[in-house]
C-alpha cells in the first residue's frame, strides 16, 4: 500500500480570504461529528464514480479472488470467501448502491470491513488512496427530491479532482440485513 497522502480539500474562497472569515459548516455535519474532526478515509472507485468510508471500518484490502455463490441469496451478495479460517460474505458494492454490478478484473480489489460486529468483503473496481481530510471539508449531501434516500451517504468531499462520496457503512448495512446474509 502506498503512502498516506494528504490533499488540501476546502481552499477558501476569494470572498473569505478577504474578511478572514472561516467557510461555515452545517448543523448537518456537526450533527454527525464531523466538527473539528480529522478524518482517515480511503478512497475506491465503483465505475467512473469514487467513493471512501472512513479507515476504521477497514480490516484490510485484497485483491480479487472469486467467490463461492450461496444460492438464494440477496442480489448484492456474490458469495462468500475464506478469509484466514472465517467464512465472509461478499457484496457487489455497486449493485448495493443502485450501480451497474461490478464486472471483476484484476484491478478490483476486495475491501474487507467491519460492519456491526460482522465482517463483510466489498467488491470495488479500485483502491484509489488512503486520505486525511478535515471533517469540515465534508459537504452536506444535497436535497434532490423528497423520495431520494440519502442515507447510505455521509457527505460529499470536494476536490480539485472531483467529487468523493463519503460513505455510512453502518447504515448501509444495517444489522438485520446482515443477520440476513450470515443465516
Amino acid at each position: 500500500m502506498q503512502p498516506q497522502t494528504v490533499l488540501k480539500l476546502g481552499a477558501r474562497t476569494p470572498a473569505e480570504s478577504r474578511n478572514g472569515k472561516e467557510p461555515q459548516m452545517t448543523n448537518a455535519l456537526k450533527m454527525a461529528g464531523f466538527d473539528g474532526e480529522t478524518l482517515e478515509i480511503i478512497a475506491f472507485r465503483l465505475h467512473d464514480q469514487e467513493f471512501c468510508v472512513k479507515t476504521t471500518t477497514i480490516r484490510e484490502i485484497r485483491g480479487w479472488a472469486p467467490s463461492t455463490p450461496i444460492p438464494h441469496s440477496p442480489a448484492d451478495v456474490l458469495g462468500v470467501m475464506n478469509l484466514r479460517g472465517t467464512v465472509i460474505p461478499i457484496i457487489d458494492l455497486a449493485h448495493k448502491l443502485g450501480m451497474k454490478s461490478t464486472v471483476a478484473n484484476e484491478r478490483s480489489a476486495i475491501v474487507v470491513a467491519e460492519v456491526h460486529n460482522m465482517v463483510i468483503g466489498l467488491v470495488v473496481d479500485r483502491v484509489s488512496d488512503i486520505l486525511t481530510v478535515r471533517g469540515d471539508q465534508v459537504q452536506p449531501v444535497p436535497e434532490i427530491t423528497t423520495s431520494f434516500d440519502k442515507s447510505y451517504a455521509e457527505g460529499i468531499i470536494a476536490n480539485e479532482t472531483g467529487m468523493i462520496c463519503f460513505l455510512n457503512l453502518a447504515r448501509m448495512f444495517k444489522d438485520r440485513e446482515l443477520d440476513d446474509v450470515a443465516a
